[in-house]
């Protein structure tokens, strides 16, 4: 009985000077000759390469790494919270420039690897931002923006409201004139960017009634473990909300991030509203923010 054909080895190639490059199994044929239980099966392999993702990004945090480099962690239109490494942005002749500094608004090349972290291969600046890195005021507003997207947005997942609240956010603190003697926590700008991504992340609080009775009036704190509002009668420890409070909350919700600043809050409507954002964060995420502290 003749001997079973052997069957061909897969083959890897390689260019002149370059290791070569694991391949992967794309299709097999069964071949029609010869014929019967010995027919040759011929596998056919093709090389497994990475295609560098381009989308538009907001660099969240950056921090060094190595001699030269910088970690990025970025929230990216195409895929959301994205971490990658921009490989000799320290040195005085990089390409990159001060194109990845936080806050700014870039366009990306991404190239993944097999691991975590995405390697940086091309950076266009969209929106620099500059005017928010060189006010002090306008910076402790936007850092607390920019913690709360790290905080509530951790995963790499699309979410393209997200990232429009996010770009919407920053262009409308860009033009914002400063104010020295305010509390950056108490900024409309960033309470109504908070309200949004909470509203986003599906934690948006019930207003408009008391969330345990119904009652329509007398609403004076809200109780996050609740999900809302409560009036006088179902307020078991919760927050206390003054009418400017309670009004302000509603506003904000109902108006675009950029009308912020000129709903006309007073400091209690803005304390009231910081009170019920960060019970938010405490109930819903079990964390608190240090920008705001």
């Amino acid at each position: 009985m003749p001997g079973r054909p052997s069957l061909p080895l897969p083959r890897t190639s390689s260019t002149a000077g370059l290791a070569p490059e694991p391949m992967r199994w794309v299709a097999s044929t069964v071949v029609a000759a010869p014929a019967g239980p010995w027919a040759v099966v011929r596998r056919t392999y093709t090389r497994s390469m990475a295609v560098p993702t381009i989308t538009e990004a907001v660099v969240l945090r950056s921090f060094a790494f190595g001699e030269a480099d910088r970690v990025l962690h970025v929230y990216s239109l195409a895929s959301g919270r994205v971490g990658a490494v921009a490989k000799g942005v320290r040195r005085t002749k990089s390409r990159f420039g001060g194109r990845l500094e936080p806050f700014s608004h870039v366009e990306l090349s991404i190239h993944r690897g097999r691991g975590e972290l995405g390697t940086v291969t091309g950076a266009s600046l969209v929106r620099s931002h500059d005017a928010i890195r060189v006010d002090p005021y306008r910076l402790q507003v936007g850092l607390v923006g920019l913690e709360a997207m790290l905080r509530l947005y951790t995963e790499e997942e699309r979410n393209d409201r997200a990232f429009l609240a996010l770009t919407r956010f920053l262009d409308a603190l860009d033009v914002q004139a400063s104010q020295p003697g305010r509390r950056p926590a108490l900024d409309p700008l960033v309470l109504s960017f908070q309200l949004k991504l909470l509203w986003l992340e599906g934690f948006l609080p019930h207003l408009e009634s008391c969330v345990e009775c119904g009652a329509e009036q007398g609403i004076v704190a809200f109780a996050a473990s609740a999900g809302g509002a409560v009036c006088a009668a179902c307020d078991h420890g919760g927050i206390g909300l003054s009418p400017t409070g309670l009004a302000g909350l509603r506003t904000l919700l109902g108006s675009p991030i950029a009308d912020a600043p000129a709903l006309g809050m007073d400091e209690r409507a803005s304390r009231d509203v910081l009170a019920v954002v960060t019970s938010s964060y405490e109930h819903h995420g079990g964390f608190r923010l240090r920008t705001l502290a």
